[in-house]
């Protein structure tokens, strides 16, 4: 384990801010966790873990890394405050955010490994959610927030927020199934949480999405060493009793992260709604239905 994964292991690291500061209500990871929601602890978490990313340098195929907690923090905490409650038992985990999802609907700005961050205010209000499609978070969401807009940007991959016209497939079947399961978000989030593993997204010269597999294997392990501790600090947090992977990367990583650090919780895995996933093209709202029903999480939302 890396010096900066033993510390953040411990919770001994001295707060860096993002681009927009966090509003006043939650102070360092030493302050007593009976007297902070669960929103607090969970944005805590992140904002630790960001203060280790910032100091992660990738090298070839990677040519930019877009950090929406950084300069979406705005939007994205909107939607901790909102939705992330005492009483949830089920955390949904993605791997990491789509270039045409999270990335539009919630990245504005940019962290280039070979630059300094630099952000600028623009008027879109685009929003910082997993599996963020845009519609979904707009019309039945409803998370609103300015973040900044980014000074570089890979000229294939513009952050043009919510006037972004490529849609994200995977969100839209994710947020669509539970959408028509459970009618209006409260009763999904009563019992149920979005995440994701990683909140990096990785973009080649060419404007190639990449995915962490696809990075050179001590740079994956350096960064995944760091979300791992920091899924383990949030599962606490928010004393969820299963882990759903939405894939079988993240099912993977929350099975071995959680185990190794003795955290009691159930981990399950469901297919993931990716187009690129033939079976997920033939009909992914019936294999989640079956795989969720399975594990009672169904029952769960219709008693909602």
């Amino acid at each position: 384990m890396s010096a900066d994964s033993a510390q953040l292991a411990r919770g001994d690291v001295r707060r860096e801010e993002p681009a927009r500061e966090p509003k006043p209500g939650f102070g360092p990871s030493t302050a007593p966790r009976i007297h902070r929601s669960a929103a607090s602890r969970f944005l805590q978490v992140e904002l630790e873990l960001n203060a280790h990313l910032r100091r992660l340098v990738f090298s070839q195929p990677v040519r930019h890394v877009y950090n929406p907690l950084e300069y979406a923090w705005e939007p994205h905490r909107c939607y901790v405050e909102k939705f992330c409650r005492a009483g949830q038992s089920v955390l949904f985990l993605g791997m990491n955010p789509g270039p045409f999802g999270m990335a539009q609907t919630g990245v504005s700005g940019l962290y280039c490994a070979h630059r300094t961050p630099t952000t600028t205010t623009t008027t879109t209000k685009p929003q910082c959610v997993p599996f963020g499609e845009v519609r979904s978070v707009v019309d039945w969401l409803k998370i609103t927030g300015e973040v900044g807009h980014p000074l570089d940007e890979h000229p294939k991959r513009r952050i043009t927020g919510l006037a972004c016209t490529q849609k994200e497939v995977s969100g839209s079947r994710f947020w669509g199934f539970f959408r028509k399961c459970c009618g209006e978000p409260d009763h999904f989030f009563k019992h149920c949480f979005v995440h994701n593993l990683c909140p990096l997204i990785f973009i080649s010269a060419s404007g190639k999405n990449l995915t962490p597999p696809e990075l050179p294997a001590d740079e994956r392990e350096a960064l995944l060493a760091l979300c791992d501790i920091a899924l383990c600090q949030a599962v606490e947090a928010l004393g969820v009793t299963m882990v759903i992977g939405v894939g079988r990367v993240a099912e993977q990583r929350a099975r071995r992260a959680l185990s190794a650090a003795g955290v009691a919780v159930q981990v399950e895995g469901i297919m993931h709604p990716s187009p690129r996933n033939p079976l997920a093209n033939k009909g992914w709202d019936e294999v989640a239905k079956g795989k969720l029903s399975q594990l009672g999480v169904l029952s769960l939302l219709s008693n909602a």
